[in-house]
């Protein structure tokens, strides 16, 4: 059977973030298109897995365990399994990313 392409809107979500869940659609990856405006971002939280973002537009800082990095677009950051991390959009305009976690389904905790 041929791949299917999945539009965004198909993803859950809304102008903020879309979760693609990989079990739903047979992958053993799932990911967010995360396009936050100025200031917004997840609260403090895990995984018990890492978790990769692709910083495409917009400047985001983290807080990855006791570490804060402020990301410009073209940058990869990576945060290691069970470490607390959380974003913000710290630009003017959207930010837009890719969060990947390497699991079938997204397993998150608050922090």
């Amino acid at each position: 059977m041929p791949p299917r392409p999945i539009p965004f809107e198909d993803i859950p979500g809304s102008e903020r973030a879309r979760r693609f869940e990989g079990a739903t659609h047979g992958s053993s990856v799932s990911f967010f298109l995360s396009t936050h405006a100025p200031g917004e971002g997840p609260d403090l939280h895990r995984h018990p897995y890492e978790e990769t973002f692709i910083c495409q537009r917009g400047t985001c800082t983290f807080t990855v365990g006791e570490q804060t990095i402020t990301v410009e677009p073209g940058h990869v950051v990576i945060v290691p399994p069970n470490t607390p991390h959380k974003f913000v959009n710290a630009g003017d305009g959207r930010l837009q990313q890719v969060s990947i976690h390497p699991a079938p389904e997204i397993r998150q905790e608050s922090v």
